[in-house]
């Protein structure tokens, strides 16, 4: 997400499985601790990021088996300049000095020009609240004044998945909208549609104008939750259209995800 035209925002959400960490259990209580080390890394090789965070998971003792099936989320908001970077992972177990994960992928962070209508990544998460004033701006998972946790997907091929007892949350920024000179207002459509792929049907359509959300700014912030108890189990696409009538530009995001 942009931050200034030089700098831009890549929040990296890591999920574990709490089976894969090691618990100790004493006076009743079970703690597991993982040690996240990374790097990011320019084409060239030149260092840009490095974190190390250490993360605990408590659990009360007799409640281990029964979250062993479950996962841990973790994020780190990194800062980056425009370009193309490689990021390392290495996770390690401190209850099990040979237990090492590691993780590597290829990100492009996008460069947004000021005359050119773009958007931040459609994020698809399974809880988006307010956080207090305080809060605003400050900790994991928390972009301006919305806690925003994402699904994470079990692979690079599989989507999101979310069960028809829960909430369906999405987050996107538009960027550069464009301002008339005579109204000082914006003037785009936003068009949301969810598509089941399996009968590739719409379930879902609704639209709403930048200059109710926001009038005066050349940024908006789309944040939108929808129950999941009336679609049938399989594959659905959330995808969001802007039309900008002033500039008379559009862009399309759209992200996959499955309902249980």
């Amino acid at each position: 997400m942009k931050v200034t035209n030089d700098t831009v925002l890549v929040p990296l959400t890591i999920q574990i499985k709490n089976r894969d960490i090691t618990f100790n259990t004493k006076d009743g209580a079970s703690i597991g601790t993982v040690n996240i080390l990374g790097r990011v890394t320019s084409i060239s090789g030149r260092v840009a990021q490095t974190f190390e965070d250490t993360v605990t998971v408590p659990v009360v003792a007799d409640q281990l088996a029964a979250i062993r099936n479950n996962a841990s989320i973790y994020q780190k908001a990194l800062p980056l300049r425009p370009g193309r970077y490689k990021v390392d992972i290495v996770i390690k177990d401190v209850n099990n000095v040979d237990h090492i994960g590691t993780w590597e992928r290829g990100i492009e962070v996008p460069k947004y020009d000021d005359d050119q209508l773009s958007a931040s990544s459609l994020i698809l998460a399974d809880k988006m609240e307010r956080v207090p004033s305080k809060q605003i701006g400050a900790g994991p998972f928390v972009i301006g004044n919305t806690f925003i946790r994402p699904r994470v997907s079990e692979n690079t091929i599989t989507p999101v998945s979310f069960t028809r007892g829960q909430n369906l949350s999405f987050w996107m920024q538009v960027y550069n909208l464009r301002i008339d000179d005579k109204s000082k207002q914006n003037s785009a459509t936003i068009d949301y549609e969810i598509m089941d792929l399996t009968t590739n049907t719409s379930v879902l359509t609704m639209s709403e104008l930048t200059n109710k959300l926001s009038p005066n700014s050349d940024q908006v912030t789309l944040e939108k939750t929808l129950p999941l108890a009336s679609l049938q189990p399989g594959k659905y696409k959330v995808s969001i259209t802007v039309h900008d009538a002033n500039s008379n530009q559009h862009i399309a995001e759209s992200a996959g995800f499955v309902v249980e």
